[in-house]
C-alpha cells in the first residue's frame, strides 16, 4: 500500500476516533444535565474562563485535546504533500501517433511541485523535469505544460 494511501487511511481513522469521542462526551453531558435537573436548585455555575486549565492526563477531555492537536498537525502536513495531478497527452511530432508524449504537473496546495514531460519520437524518448513555485516556473514551459499547470491552478481556485 502506498504511503499516501496509508496516510489517508490514518487521517480517516483519526477523524472517526475524534467523532466517537465527541459523541461520547455529548452523551455524558446529556446524562449529567438530566441528573442535575433531578436535584434541588443548585448554585449557579461560575462564568467560563477564557483559558481553561489543562485536563488531568488520561481523561477523555485530555485525550480529545491531544487528538485535536494531532489532527491539526496532520492537516498542516497534508497541505505540503504533492497531491494534485494533471496530465496532458499529445503527439509531439507529426510522424508519430497515439499521443505517446505527455506533460504531468504534480503540485501541493501552495502550487509548489514539479512538471514532468516525456517527448516521444520514433527513435527515442526524452524526459524533462521543471520546478514549479506558486504555479510559476523559472524555465520556459511548453503549451502542454502550461495547460497542465493551468488545470491545477483552476482547481485550486474552486471552493
Amino acid at each position: 500500500m502506498s504511503s499516501t494511501l496509508a496516510g489517508a487511511f490514518g487521517v480517516a481513522a483519526l477523524f472517526v476516533a475524534v467523532l466517537a469521542l465527541v459523541f461520547a462526551i455529548q452523551a455524558l453531558r446529556a446524562r449529567t444535565v438530566t441528573s442535575d435537573k433531578l436535584t434541588p436548585a443548585a448554585a449557579p455555575e461560575p462564568e467560563p474562563q477564557l483559558e481553561q486549565p489543562e485536563p488531568k492526563p488520561g481523561t477523555v477531555k485530555s485525550e480529545l485535546r491531544k487528538l485535536n492537536k494531532d489532527l491539526a498537525a496532520t492537516r498542516g502536513e497534508l497541505k505540503e504533500t504533492l497531491q494534485h495531478l494533471a496530465v496532458v497527452r499529445y503527439d509531439a511530432f507529426g510522424d508519430t501517433g497515439g499521443k505517446l508524449s505527455w506533460s504531468m504537473a504534480i503540485l501541493d496546495n501552495h502550487g509548489d511541485g514539479v512538471i514532468l514531460t516525456s517527448i516521444n519520437s520514433r527513435a527515442d524518448a526524452r524526459t524533462y523535469a521543471k520546478e514549479i513555485k506558486t504555479f510559476t516556473s523559472e524555465s520556459k514551459l511548453s503549451p502542454e505544460e502550461e495547460e497542465a499547470l493551468e488545470t491545477l491552478r483552476k482547481e485550486s481556485e474552486q471552493p
